[in-house]
């Protein structure tokens, strides 16, 4: 059933909304709930959350396998953990779309001096020092419901109560987000299509190239034939984009494939959901 992703500045509220969400579900609408949270007995987050952290990396990692691990169609899996980088949001967004369930964005939106106070109340074992709570608030980014990742997005202030009826209806009135089209079974390829597919496949990584030339993070390419647009987050490399290619030429194969105007915006998803 749905994902829930929490996010906010470090100590902005989330583990107690997630509480309360967690307690609204289950009592007065019966639903089981699974917290997946980054408050482990193994974690020291002084030490993960600092700017070059291998072990945020790995906890990430460790997270978004929980959730695909728990993601199911009887349950609401609600992600505890700070969830600050976009990127990252749209990968959580991109297995809801696999799962074929709904998702919402509750984003505690504390500001940075009522987020520090709540930190400074805590016991010294539980508080950021002040180092790593500057650099995540620094990092931070805000969801955006006009994202399609973030949508929909509760703001939810300290002093504000939790739009638990609102949030219910996004979860479980709400169509979920269709499948990429690269990830359904399509009819098998011949040698023809095949080629054709190579043809097509190569002019997008070359428009991506050249694309690449003058762009800045964050700009859209558009791909003639296809309703997606690539998102360059970053620069990718032509050794990587050819790698690309070369895992959906093999994904093709073994999921059978015959209309050619579908290649185009399918490889677009592919590329999408592997530069993230």
């Amino acid at each position: 059933m749905p994902l829930v992703v929490m996010c906010g500045f470090p100590s902005s509220g989330k583990t107690k909304r997630s509480v309360e969400l967690k307690t609204f579900l289950e009592e007065e609408k019966k639903v089981r709930v699974i917290v997946v949270t980054h408050h482990r007995d193994n974690v020291d987050k002084n030490h993960t959350y600092t700017d070059t952290s291998v072990a945020e990396k790995e906890l990430r990692s460790t997270l978004k396998s929980d959730v695909q691990r728990f993601i199911n169609r009887d349950d609401v899996v609600i992600l505890d953990a700070p969830n600050y980088i976009k990127g990252y949001r749209y990968e959580l967004f991109c297995i809801t779309k696999s799962a074929q369930t709904p998702h919402c964005v509750i984003y505690c939106c504390a500001s940075k001096n009522e987020a520090s106070l709540f930190n400074k109340s805590r016991s010294r074992e539980d508080r950021y020092n002040e180092e790593v709570f500057d650099g995540l608030v620094m990092r931070f980014e805000a969801p955006d419901s006009k994202n399609r990742w973030d949508n929909p997005t509760f703001a939810v202030h300290p002093a504000d109560p939790l739009p638990t009826e609102q949030i219910y209806e996004a979860l479980f009135l709400r169509a979920p987000p269709p499948p990429n089209l690269s990830t359904l079974p399509q009819p098998l390829s011949d040698t023809n299509f095949l080629h054709e597919m190579d043809k097509i496949t190569q002019s997008i990584i070359l428009l991506i190239c050249e694309a690449q030339k003058n762009f800045v993070p964050g700009d859209f390419v558009k791909v003639p034939g296809a309703n997606d647009k690539v998102e360059l987050l970053r620069t990718i490399p032509m050794s990587e984009l050819q790698r690309l290619r070369r895992q959906f030429v093999n994904y093709t194969k073994t999921h059978a494939l015959d209309d050619t105007t579908k290649i185009t915006n399918m490889f677009v998803q592919f590329i999408n959901s592997r530069t993230k």
